[in-house]
């Protein structure tokens, strides 16, 4: 199909959207409005993102940037990742350093908005944004919840499920120090009986590990009844940090975990 040149621009079509509150489109949606072909309709939103009315997070999906982000080049990942996740029908939550922000522990920004998928995804790049994707298994059975965002809501991990996914994802979060320091700020938000329940969707040494972290960042009882969990459930002693010689670090025999790094909460 030719360029309709009584169909709207692309630019009406993009003010339309923007004063019907919507914030995002498809490609095959824009070549539907304007009546043209895909070379068409790619050619005429290539240039309204040359001029930084929207931007293009992944392909075919288009988010229109509002002037207050022009600087940024594209919207905040929090108010399109959901959409985006919509887009490519695969379940999600913001999680790790991410969701640790929207449940007080405000001093760990992370370079990269973290996204927990069940399948590999490819990182996003779009202006000066970036979202990671983390793979994490049963993602279903996690907790999650919701938070507004200024075009919208997203799902966020719970607390006890953010602590959870801190410390087996270490590695992706700064490491064991980094994950203590944002446990200390977590601790008042974790419910005790709602983290034996998380518990059940992680690896045990995940657990074993996570109380032995609470009990040095002095959370208070929120990990004794975790630990009667680890007693019942965990077969076998397992390193702090793994992949570190632990033939002769000390045992914490309440979590069976053997203490081989000195783990300091950058607080």
């Amino acid at each position: 199909m030719i360029w309709n040149p009584s169909g709207p621009a692309a630019r009406d079509y993009v003010d339309g959207l923007a004063s019907a509150g919507q914030h995002h489109f498809t490609a095959s949606d824009a070549r539907e409005a304007l009546g043209v072909s895909a070379a068409a309709a790619k050619l005429a939103l290539g240039l309204l993102a040359r001029k930084g009315i929207i931007a293009q997070p992944a392909r075919d999906f288009y988010v229109i940037v509002p002037p207050e982000y022009r600087s940024l080049g594209c919207l905040p990942a929090e108010e399109f990742i959901p959409s985006i996740m919509h887009f490519r029908a695969r379940p999600y939550y913001a999680g790790l350093l991410s969701a640790a922000q929207y449940h007080g522990a405000a001093h760990h920004r992370p370079e990269q908005f973290q996204v927990l998928v069940q399948h590999p995804l490819r990182p996003i790049e779009c202006g000066q944004v970036r979202a990671a994707f983390v793979v994490r298994k049963r993602l279903r059975m996690v907790p999650t919840q919701f938070f507004k965002t200024p075009r919208g809501k997203i799902r966020v991990s719970t607390p006890e499920a953010t602590a959870i996914d801190l410390v087996g994802y270490r590695n992706r979060v700064g490491g064991l120090d980094q994950v203590a320091a944002v446990l200390a700020e977590l601790a008042d938000q974790i419910d005790p009986q709602k983290l034996v329940s998380v518990a059940q969707t992680a690896p045990i040494p995940w657990v074993q590990r996570l109380g032995y972290l609470l009990s040095l960042v002095d959370s208070g009882n929120r990990a004794d009844t975790l630990r009667g969990y680890v007693r019942s459930e965990a077969r076998q002693s397992v390193p702090l940090l793994p992949g570190v010689s632990h033939s002769q670090a000390p045992k914490d025999e309440d979590w069976k975990v053997f203490v081989n790094s000195d783990v300091e909460p950058d607080l």
